[in-house]
């Protein structure tokens, strides 16, 4: 990618890519679950973090398939992040091709495949796969969310968040399984009566947006395609994602490293306006 701003993705032409994007993602995730996870390999990047050929498999056949679908829009994988610099506008993809590829070698079926589409600094379409879990999250903002299941014919349900509890209810918080820090548990301590639930990789956006959860905080850096496309899924479902501060969070402007250093997860925009 360069930093002149790009092509524009408009509300129909987003509308348009979302069945053939979502066959991308299901093609994304049959491929990851084809991996053996008993033989695999695991590299390791700079970072610390993993990385196996269920990755490389999943981010080759959304990489090809964005380039055939929309090969004037650019595409940002984290497999693929060093061939490429933060936008400054237009319309772009941002990819997790495995996240959760902790969960994934553990085991867990808590592992998804991201696709989001930014433009202009905001996720505006969202497609999470779970693949192990059979489910499928997806939103175009402003249109609406739903949830599928993957085996054929399946219909989409539509979602929508649910309302912050009132005072004295209990509400539950999305918390991440293999990622705490200490200012996301002080957040969460500082709210009595909240539940935990405990949750691997994107799946916790997608039960906010569903409204199994209320809220989902990371008051710690994370990456950009980790969080793109559950932000454009909640907001799409009638949440709002914010910083600490309530302000939104910009995706593709010049952090270094494609970083998000926090986000919450608001199923109720009206809890968000409380900070």
């Amino acid at each position: 990618m360069n930093e002149a701003s790009g092509p524009i993705i408009n509300g129909d032409a987003a509308a348009a890519l979302m069945d053939p994007l979502t066959d991308l993602v299901l093609r994304a995730g049959a491929a990851i679950l084809a991996v053996n996870r008993a033989v695999m390999k695991v590299d390791g990047k700079l970072d610390g973090s993993p990385v196996t050929e269920a990755d490389i498999a999943a981010d080759r056949i959304i990489g090809e398939g964005l380039a055939r679908l929309v090969p004037e829009v650019p595409a940002l994988s984290e497999e693929r992040v060093h061939l490429a610099k933060p936008p400054q506008g237009g319309s772009f993809f941002l990819i997790d091709p495995l996240d959760g590829t902790k969960e994934f070698v553990a085991g867990h079926a808590e592992f998804t495949v991201n696709l989001a589409l930014v433009t202009n600094g905001t996720p505006v379409l969202g497609i999470i796969g779970a693949p192990a879990l059979g489910l499928i999250w997806r939103g175009l903002v402003g249109r609406g969310a739903e949830r599928l299941k993957t085996g054929a014919g399946s219909v989409g349900e539509p979602i929508h968040t649910r309302p912050h509890p009132q005072r004295g209810e209990p509400w539950i918080a999305a918390v991440s399984r293999s990622h705490g820090d200490i200012r996301t548990a002080a957040f969460i301590e500082a709210r009595p009566g909240a539940i935990r639930q405990m949750l691997g990789s994107a799946v916790k956006f997608g039960r906010v947006a569903e409204g199994a959860a209320d809220i989902y905080p990371r008051l710690a850096p994370t990456s950009e395609w980790d969080v793109a496309a559950g932000h454009a899924i909640v907001t799409a479902a009638g949440g709002k994602i914010t910083d600490s501060q309530g302000a939104d969070v910009q995706f593709g402007k010049s952090r270094e490293g494609f970083i998000v250093p926090e986000f919450i997860a608001w199923g109720d925009p009206a809890a968000a306006a409380a900070l």
